[in-house]
This record gives C-alpha cells, structure tokens and sequence, in this order.
C-alpha cells in the first residue's frame, strides 16, 4: 500500500492537513486541519480549525477551506475536488461538504463524538443526500489520534 502511487498522493495532501492541525493545536484550536485539491491535483485551499480567534461556532476547519475554495473557483460547486481533512467531519461540516458536490473526501481519523461520515451517522450515504461522495478513511490516522489525544491531555491538565 505505501508504494502505490494514489495512496502517496493522498498522504502527501493528508500531511498538509495535519501541520494545518498542528497550528490549530498552537493557537489553542482543537487541531484539526484541512486541504482542498482540484481534479488536477492542484491546491485550492489549506485551513485550520478557528472557532476560538474568529469567534464563529462555524470556523471548522472544513468549512474555512469550502469557503477558499469556492472563492478562488468562483463557483459554489467544487465538482471534482477532494478535501483532506485530519477528523472525521461533524454534520455541519459534512452537510456542507455534500452541498459543495466534493468528489472525494479523506479523513485521518473517525470521531466516535459527531463523525457524521461514519462513525456515529452517516449522512453520505443517507436519503438525504443529494449528492454521491467518495470516502476515504484512515490516512495518517496514528498520527492524527496522537495529536488529537496530546491537545486534549494538555487542555485537561491545564
């Protein structure tokens, strides 16, 4: 698997996303991080998590990088993109992912809180989805987890 070429390209774009993550971690952000490529594999647009700066219960890594992406496009749809992102997205996230028309999401690891991709619903696949999305799981998902996990013990212990 690590020598075959697509799983390479995803984890080159996953590693974006995860020093996205570790910034976020750095400004006190739950470290999450995002990257949205084009069907050519270019680089749209690169986010992290900014609830706590921008004051905005909507500043998700995910949706920041939709809203790049979307304008750098000058066009709402993001047809054959895919978004890297390092947790498994929540349902405002994911509902907007599906409405954007992204091809291809991966994720770094599931969120067994408010993953709405698969862990704890599955709004993708589900009748209200207006949209087929492509889903990948797991890239970098020991790396992403220990990020994560470190953030939280240093929050808890502070």
């Amino acid at each position: 698997m690590i020598n075959n070429p697509i799983y390479k390209n995803h984890l080159h774009w996953m590693n974006q996303a995860y020093q996205q993550a570790q910034e976020a971690g750095k400004q006190g952000e739950i470290p999450v991080g995002a990257v949205i490529v084009d069907k050519n594999n270019q680089l749209m647009a690169i986010a992290h998590n900014r609830k706590e700066r921008d004051n905005d219960a909507t500043a998700h890594a995910e949706i920041l990088a939709i809203r790049q992406a979307s304008r750098i496009k000058k066009d709402w749809r993001l047809d054959g993109c895919t978004l890297y992102v390092t947790l498994e997205p929540c349902p405002m996230c994911i509902g907007a992912i599906i409405h954007s028309r992204i091809k291809t999401l991966v994720y770094g690891i599931d969120d067994f809180k408010t993953g709405a991709v698969r862990t704890v619903i599955n709004l993708p696949d589900s009748h209200c989805s207006n949209h087929h999305l492509e889903v990948i799981a797991g890239i970098k998902a020991h790396d992403c987890r220990n990020l994560l996990q470190q953030w939280f013990k240093t929050k808890r212990n502070m």
